[in-house]
């Protein structure tokens, strides 16, 4: 059985028992978990705390009256109540022993729960410029959003990937520019980069592709005539890199939206503000001059602005600049509506980040949109220090001097680039060490984590030598006697297993794809530790040539924490291989 959820709904049947006039929406707020110190017992509940103050009753007699609820439970040693009115449970090791059949009947489903109940949740993530491809810092957004994506749709959400193409403004302008140089060159010209454009050697096939294209037809042709022909083709061959880029990740998006469709006469853009203003959300203003900010964004004048703040934003915001286009935020909120339009009431946006001012903007942009039916999550991944050798490897991607996802992929691989990226909280900095990651030590969390798989495969092949008479096909390990799984250890590895589901459904309540990571970790941490023991006493190794019964039965509990690291690591979109060089 999956111990905590099991546990969750005995609570809830002895709270409705003895008090029939709980909330049932309380009861969605219980919690079922390990308590801190592991001698208080193995299971810990609130539920006298959360249903105290509704009900009229004290935490401790609510505890004292569930306490008893679970006299005679088969599958508790003991209920007790504990400070203002916790109640810890210690459990009997069958208890435990019942998640090997548990995992052995859900297999790579183990796991998967039913917390989003179908609702679509749109993930907006990488959304790089398409100037170029893309460097290390986008592949932190770029492994997380892919992460939590598949997270989240383990948990039970219907998941759309997307990727918002910034291919309107001046940037773009600016790379068609800088490609239209580099078509220059390859017509055999001598050219320089001047400064405000791109000089990345990377640009250089656009340049050869648009001669092969056209010839030298554009060079003869003004700028208000090459300008979109070679900005469609650089947008479309820059998406190409990046698409290519994220392949190597491992990453696919299933949709990829055009900013500049948003633009135009009968764009999304225009639709929008037409509809903040029937709804009184925008006026004609000005605005005061920032506190202590820079004030390059700032304009003195009458102008159209949305009234973000009265939907959370720090300030009222402008919709439409001196030149008659439109401001990034008006696109912003176009864009977002866009998504709710289409059904969409989560979203989640992954930044980087120096976008620490779009958290407030955005929520305030969708409230007003949806009518407070849709909410967001901006997720910001913070910056990657790539080190090696004890120095920082520097990258600049106006000097040309890239470091990009592919290159960092090609020395180290997908696997330690995702687990790595996934081994810290999005927003914590993250020092990225070229030597760490080629390592085979503990200090390597992707090596250890592998290892442990690896490991688990192992222990079957040298099964499969050692005692080659031992039938242990799936029937065997499903008719193991798993009450001799008893000992210490192999009650501590089982509750880390049992672990599972609740830390599936715990980070994608909070789109923390990390506590994916740090479970394997421990988890693995729980094996190669018993492991060592086995090596050290006799008794408790996985294979034991004098005890046929309890090889079985450990053999089924190996092959349920394989099933697990497996089913972890393909959510982070990590590879479980059989074997290590």
């Amino acid at each position: 059985m999956d111990v905590f959820a099991e546990f969750h709904k005995r609570i809830a049947s002895a709270l409705a028992a003895e008090f029939p006039a709980v909330d049932p929406a309380l009861v969605a707020r219980i919690a079922v978990e390990p308590p801190r110190d592991a001698s208080h017992g193995d299971l810990s509940t609130n539920a006298a705390m959360i249903v105290a103050k509704p009900l009229g009753r004290t935490p401790r007699d609510i505890a004292t009256a569930l306490a008893a609820g679970f006299k005679g439970d088969a599958d508790v040693v003991s209920a007790e109540v504990a400070g203002p009115g916790f109640v810890n449970f210690r459990l009997t090791p069958a208890a435990w022993q019942s998640v090997v059949s548990t995992v052995a009947a859900a297999g790579s489903d183990f796991g998967r729960c039913n917390f989003g109940q179908g609702e679509k949740i749109d993930i907006e993530y990488v959304s790089a410029n398409p100037t170029g491809p893309l460097h290390v810092g986008h592949t932190r957004g770029a492994v997380y959003g892919d992460a939590l994506a598949s997270l989240t749709a383990f948990a039970g959400y219907a998941v759309t990937r997307e990727y918002y193409m910034n291919d309107a403004g001046a940037q773009v302008d600016m790379l068609a520019r800088s490609v239209f140089l580099r078509y220059r060159e390859a017509l055999g010209e001598a050219v320089t980069i001047p400064d405000g454009l791109y000089p990345g050697d990377y640009l250089v096939p656009a340049g050869e592709a648009l001669k092969a294209e056209f010839g030298a037809s554009l060079r003869e042709k003004p700028e208000s005539e090459w300008l979109p022909i070679v900005r469609a083709k650089s947008i479309e061959m820059m998406m190409d890199l990046i698409r290519a880029d994220l392949a190597k990740l491992g990453i696919k998006h299933d949709l990829f939206f055009s900013e500049a469709s948003l633009h135009g006469p009968g764009g999304d853009i225009a639709s929008t503000l037409e509809w903040l203003r029937g709804h009184g959300m925008v006026y004609e203003g000005r605005l005061d001059p920032p506190k202590g900010q820079a004030l390059q964004d700032w304009e003195d004048r009458e102008q159209t602005l949305f009234r973000a703040s009265a939907f959370g934003d720090d300030i009222d915001r402008p919709l439409i600049k001196s030149d008659g286009s439109y401001t990034y935020f008006a696109a912003d909120i176009a864009y977002h509506r866009n998504k709710f339009l289409r059904g969409f009431n989560h979203q989640v946006v992954v930044l980087g980040a120096d976008h620490v001012g779009y958290v407030r903007r955005l929520s305030a942009a969708l409230k007003a949109v949806s009518g407070g039916k849709a909410d967001i999550d901006v997720k910001l991944c913070q910056l990657v220090n790539l080190m090696r050798g004890g120095e920082p490897v520097k990258m600049s991607k106006r000097a040309g001097q890239i470091v990009t996802a592919a290159d960092v992929v090609d020395e180290v691989g997908a696997d330690a680039v995702r687990f790595m990226m996934l081994y810290r909280k999005n927003d914590a900095p993250i020092d990225f060490d070229f030597d760490l990651v080629t390592q085979k030590t503990r200090e390597n969390p992707v090596f250890y984590v592998q290892y442990a798989h690896a490991r688990c495969c192992s222990v079957f092949r040298a099964a499969a030598r050692e005692m080659p008479d031992l039938e242990i096909g799936p029937e065997s390990l499903r008719g193991a006697n798993l009450a001799l799984l008893a000992s210490g250890e192999d009650l501590d590895l089982l509750k880390a297993v049992a672990g599972f589901p609740r830390m599936i459904e715990a980070a994608a309540r909070v789109h923390e794809p990390h506590r994916i990571a740090f479970y394997l970790y421990e988890l693995s941490a729980e094996l190669h530790g018993f492991w060592t023991k086995g090596n050290e006493s006799g008794g408790l190794r996985f294979v034991n040539h004098d005890d046929r019964k309890l090889t079985l039965a450990r053999l089924a509990m190996v092959s349920a924490v394989r099933q697990v690291l497996k089913n972890g690591l393909s959510v982070l979109g990590v590879s479980a291989p059989e074997e290590l060089s």
